[in-house]
């Protein structure tokens, strides 16, 4: 029988120099009903170059408030969280954003959606052309390039997101429920497109999911949320072989590292969180 891939310590220092850095974060905020907040509370962790890291908890636990913190769009409380050795907001053109929906802009082509970062951060235009094209490209939609989003199925919408957020080349990408809203086939098949552009990109990825499969499927190491406020639990290291193709799934530390997971969340009790 395999065991279950063994917990790490959670402050331990992944190798390679730290992508992310973030130590004693806290977060609070204001609410009329509830007063003052706690949503996040002693978050320490590292993410190195390169890393893939999958973040899991129940919902409400603070998941997409850490992101929003990493990506600098809300400003933590107490604590230290450095990109590339920079807060946030100073990380430049660091971060990559994907999001649950696509948000493509409708009137705009395939090509154009993907442009519109170079637009916005002043680009040179040949290069951003050509970048476009090689993304297109990679992800399977340079044939797709003078469609509109109301053209393009789901998964298609969600890979033209992703070409968006890589065209400025950016180190770190930042992704929230990515692949939240697909149908289970299409989710697969985003997967293993999303392993093949981070092993193709050499990017380092921070992946929120509600899939703990996912999570498992994804990730070099699992963080696991507690409910609010949101604490991580434990990182799991997913000691699996990449690429990893579905059958993957089948695998016995595969399965026992879900198990693993479930377990931290009460899953098969009568009050579980809401974690898939």
């Amino acid at each position: 029988m395999i065991a279950a891939p063994k917990p790490t310590r959670v402050d331990a220092q992944p190798p390679g120099a730290p992508a992310i850095q973030v130590q004693g974060l806290v977060k609070t905020y204001r609410s009329q009903r509830e007063g003052t907040v706690r949503a996040l509370e002693e978050i320490d962790f590292t993410v190195a170059d390169g890393e893939f890291i999958c973040i899991v908890g129940p919902s409400g636990c603070g998941k997409s408030t850490l992101l929003k913190i990493l990506a600098g769009i809300v400003p933590h409380s107490v604590g230290t969280v450095l990109v590339r050795g920079k807060a946030p907001r100073d990380a430049d053109n660091r971060l990559g954003l994907v999001f649950q929906a696509p948000v493509l802009l409708p009137w705009r082509t395939v090509l154009q959606n993907t442009l519109l970062p170079a637009q916005v951060l002043g680009l040179d235009r040949a290069a951003s052309q050509a970048r476009a094209h090689e993304l297109l490209r990679m992800v399977g939609l340079e044939q797709f390039a003078a469609s509109y989003p109301s053209e393009l199925s789901g998964g298609m919408q969600q890979r033209c997101s992703i070409t968006r957020a890589l065209l400025h080349d950016p180190s770190i990408l930042l992704m929230d429920e990515p692949f939240g809203a697909l149908d289970a086939m299409t989710r697969d098949t985003m997967n293993l497109e999303l392993q093949r552009i981070w092993r193709e990109s050499g990017k380092t990825i921070f992946l929120i999911t509600h899939s703990i499969p996912e999570a498992v499927f994804l990730a070099d190491r699992v963080l696991v949320m507690s409910p609010r406020p949101g604490r991580i639990i434990e990182e799991i290291r997913i000691d699996l072989p990449r690429p990893r193709d579905l059958d993957t799934m089948s695998e016995p530390v595969f399965a026992e590292a879900v198990r693993h997971i479930r377990r931290l969340f009460g899953i098969g009790a009568q009050d579980r969180p809401h974690v898939d």
